[in-house]
């Protein structure tokens, strides 16, 4: 089965360092295969017989946390939720994708109700945002950089974790995972 894990938080402004060859081996000495990282930020395409996705998001955890000294969250998708995700997004303007306009907050767990009226009420005036089971997917209209509605905002709205990744990422890793 292919996956996609997202680590959230490493190789920002200095912090939690981990370099991709280093992290490649130590997914490859947890017994993954095919293993493929893309850019510094904590992207990894992956094979695993392994079904079960929270039992390989602490593995991997673990064994940064053993190996590299930190807490890393870690968000393992299949690559048919990746598909779906991308399928699903209803910002596909082609003049937006090609601003780099487009994000997807990635969701560890369906938020609640509450949680989503929650964070709807507030205003966010340069952004636009839809709320699906699993992803907030989200067009920064004056980019990311300038962006009020951050992946922080959104964790403590919704009450879940998150990781947040640009279109050509997304696109980007669902073409690694079918390629491996």
């Amino acid at each position: 089965m292919k996956y996609i894990a997202l680590l959230r938080g490493i190789n920002v402004s200095g912090q939690k360092k981990i370099k991709m060859t280093d992290l490649k081996a130590l997914l490859v000495k947890l017994g993954l295969k095919d293993v493929v990282t893309y850019i510094q930020s904590g992207n990894v395409v992956f094979s695993s017989d392994e079904m079960k996705l929270r039992s390989l998001e602490e593995k991997i955890k673990k064994g940064i946390s053993d190996s590299f000294g930190f807490d890393v969250p870690v968000l393992v998708k299949t690559k048919m939720e990746l598909e779906e995700i991308l399928q699903k997004s209803p910002y596909t303007k082609q003049e937006d994708l090609d601003a780099k306009r487009i994000y997807y907050v990635l969701l560890k767990d369906a938020p609640e109700q509450e949680s989503i009226a929650n964070l709807v009420q507030d205003d966010y005036p340069n952004e636009l945002f839809s709320i699906r089971e699993n992803c907030v997917y989200l067009n920064c209209l004056n980019g990311a950089g300038k962006a009020k509605l951050t992946n922080n905002i959104i964790e403590r709205k919704l009450k879940v974790s998150a990781t947040t990744r640009n279109h050509r990422t997304m696109v980007k890793l669902l073409e690694l995972a079918e390629e491996n």
